[in-house]
């Protein structure tokens, strides 16, 4: 055990010096004594020898069309909301940057699984492009070269012994549709379902994992507070729209695979959740963070992950009694039936779960700013969210905290009657560097608390590393790197370079020890 912690903290040691450029003596101290006193407990508790993950552990990486295909406008590929915000409003995106080119993944898909190999993954998670497989948004016309395109990376991968794990949407709805209202229009359950059946139909005899729809917080509550395409002001009525929409098209698409092909291809199902963990400032915090659980998670997790269903009950009273104070009719949150209860209740097969960091939360003081949602806070629910003085903060929402996912793994396994988690996004945003010990570091103490976690009996059955390369990260455009791989982006052939990360995970997955 000596000779193993002593190792643990010359390593932790040797990182922390590289890292004095971005943090000050005193956090670096305070994070690195934090780690050896986890380190202390964790092989105390676990044994003298380091954990390896089960040989059964699927390793990752992710993507997604938008942020990595390029290729717009090849062949007979419609318009997303994404080529139309980026081409009429390009001053939205940090740098006027696009996703016209990006990554190049739709020709270089080959040099795309060759990374994954190199890294030794078992996964490989990325997005169909709606707008690429149906030009028209509808199933009338099914684009052959976008067929071709994804029965080509499918069958690449399997050649190579990765599984793949298709998200069948990813926050870039056809633009036909979302001219008729998008996620706000009811009418997007059937739209969805009609695609989902499609994506099923030329994919299921190759895919178990499957995740419907990326991020339904951030799909909902990013768009109508100005955060992403289709980058509408109304942050009042459309997120609450959107927030049943997407439950109810996850849940109609979900039941339509039971109905269709699950006898035949017996594939797993679920959407994908965006977790923070939320720690209160102060004991008097308490409530208040109880309520941004509900807020953030429960809306999105609650209908689908629970025994009751339907929306939080004290949320929902909630949201009521502040339309009612701020002159509305009806509640901005749209109730559901009963029907539409046992509809969605139950619709998944896995627990799909994205986190990147953990928030302090407290109440918004008098004559405080406004804070900006969904990252900062919530001046709707008198909520600010904030970062620890002694967890290391990457920006200004963004910090490094592992012991908050542990916090969120148990959360969940105590919450939900869960069977499986899969973790199918984690990383953090850093600069282009190469040597990117920051992001090694990171990795390696979330994985950690995943060992921990496993050793306490919490059923989670892969990890999934955010992401495979530098991509085009939204509004955020080039500016923000999450990439294992470093991709040059002024270079034509958008030559792949391997981070120290990106070696680092692939001793991973080989040895199966951190």
């Amino acid at each position: 055990m000596k000779v193993y912690l002593k190792q643990i903290v010359e390593r932790l040691s040797r990182y922390l010096s590289k890292i004095k450029t971005f943090y000050t003596n005193s956090v670096r101290k305070m994070y690195l004594a934090g780690l050896v006193v986890f380190s202390v407990l964790f092989v105390g508790c676990c044994g003298s020898e380091p954990l390896r993950f089960p040989t059964w552990f699927k390793f990752g990486a992710a993507s997604s069309a938008y942020q990595v295909e390029g290729a717009w406008n090849v062949s007979d590929k419609g318009e997303s909301i994404w080529d139309y915000l980026v081409h009429t409003r390009p001053e939205i995106v940090a740098g006027g940057g696009n996703g016209d080119v990006a990554c190049d993944s739709y020709h270089l898909w080959r040099r795309d699984i060759q990374m994954c190999e190199e890294l030794g993954l078992d996964t490989y998670r990325f997005s169909i492009s709606w707008s690429r497989l149906l030009p028209s948004g509808y199933p009338n016309i099914i684009s052959e070269d976008g067929k071709n395109y994804y029965n080509n990376l499918i069958d690449g991968l399997l050649e190579k012994g990765i599984e793949p794990v298709v998200t069948v949407h990813h926050f870039d709805l056809p633009q036909s549709l979302q001219d008729l209202g998008g996620w706000a229009n009811p009418l997007i359950v059937d739209w969805f379902t009609d695609y989902a059946q499609v994506v099923f139909s030329l994919f299921g005899d190759r895919v178990t994992y499957w995740v419907t729809i990326n991020e339904p917080f951030i799909l909902c509550e990013g768009v109508f507070p100005l955060f992403l395409a289709p980058y509408y002001d109304d942050p009042n009525i459309g997120r609450y729209l959107c927030n049943k929409n997407v439950l109810v098209a996850h849940a109609k698409a979900y039941r339509m695979y039971d109905d269709l092909f699950r006898s035949k291809y017996n594939g797993k199902l679920s959407l994908s959740t965006l977790f923070f963990w939320f720690e209160p400032a102060t004991p008097e915090d308490e409530e208040i963070t109880d309520l941004m659980f509900e807020f953030w998670e429960g809306r999105y997790a609650h209908p689908i992950f629970s025994k009751e269903g339907g929306w939080p009950v004290k949320l929902e009273k909630n949201l009521a009694d502040n339309a009612r104070m701020e002159g509305y009719s009806h509640p901005r949150l749209p109730p559901f039936t009963s029907e539409e209860i046992d509809l969605v209740r139950g619709t998944y097969d896995y627990f799909a779960l994205q986190h990147f960091t953990s928030r302090l939360v407290r109440r918004l003081r008098p004559g405080e700013r406004n804070p900006m949602w969904p990252l900062i806070g919530s001046s709707e629910m008198g909520i600010i969210m904030e970062s620890h003085p002694s967890w290391v903060s990457v920006n200004d929402w963004f910090a490094i905290w592992p012991q908050g996912f542990h916090k969120q793994l148990n959360w969940l396994n105590t919450t939900y009657d869960l069977k499986e988690i899969f973790i199918t996004e984690n990383g953090i945003p850093l600069g282009p560097d190469v040597d990117d010990t920051l992001r090694v570091e990171y990795h390696r103490s979330y994985l950690e608390q995943i060992l921990q976690a496993l050793h306490e009996g919490v059923p989670i059955t892969g990890y999934t590393a955010w992401t495979l390369m530098d991509n085009f990260e939204w509004v955020s455009g080039y500016t923000v790197q999450f990439g294992l791989y470093s991709v040059n982006f002024t270079d034509p052939m958008r030559t792949r370079t391997p981070r120290t990360s990106a070696k680092y995970y692939a001793n991973v997955t080989r040895t199966r020890m951190l």
